[in-house]
């Protein structure tokens, strides 16, 4: 099973005045971070937005926050597939400093026909490519 790893930096702007990393934060870098995940994929959430007219919403997010970052820190996001189902997604991934464990999240994203609203299942070229990242498909 392939991991999809992407560094990213804690700045200024993702700190609370205590200087730590704030925990929204966090969830709008993970978003850029399965963003770019997609992108890897050969699927850009552009292509699937504007030419498929398909989303991928979040239907569920959990986390566990361990250890706070703080300003300067460079984590390390590694992110795996844990289920494919025929409409949905469960991604997990481990927030790392230096190989110790900060945050986890679990994510459930469902592929979405951005038309009706309603969800559908994954294209076969999708699948396929998401393939190499789960350990157990349906």
């Amino acid at each position: 099973m392939a991991v999809f790893h992407a560094k990213r930096l804690i700045r200024f702007g993702h700190c609370d005045p205590a200087g730590i990393a704030y925990f929204p934060a966090y969830i709008d870098i993970l978003v850029g971070v399965v963003e770019d995940f997609w992108t890897m994929l050969g699927h850009p959430w552009t292509d699937q937005l504007g030419r498929r007219h398909m989303g991928t919403p979040t239907a569920h997010l959990s986390c566990d926050f361990v250890r706070p970052s703080r300003h300067g820190d460079q984590l390390l996001f590694s992110l795996k597939a844990e289920r494919l189902g025929s409409k949905s997604l469960t991604l997990v991934v481990d927030v790392t400093r230096a190989g110790e464990l900060i945050w986890s999240a679990k994510q459930v994203l469902v592929a979405m026909d951005m038309k009706t609203g309603l969800s559908q299942p994954w294209p076969d070229d999708i699948r396929v490519a998401l393939q190499g990242f789960i350990d157990t498909a349906e």
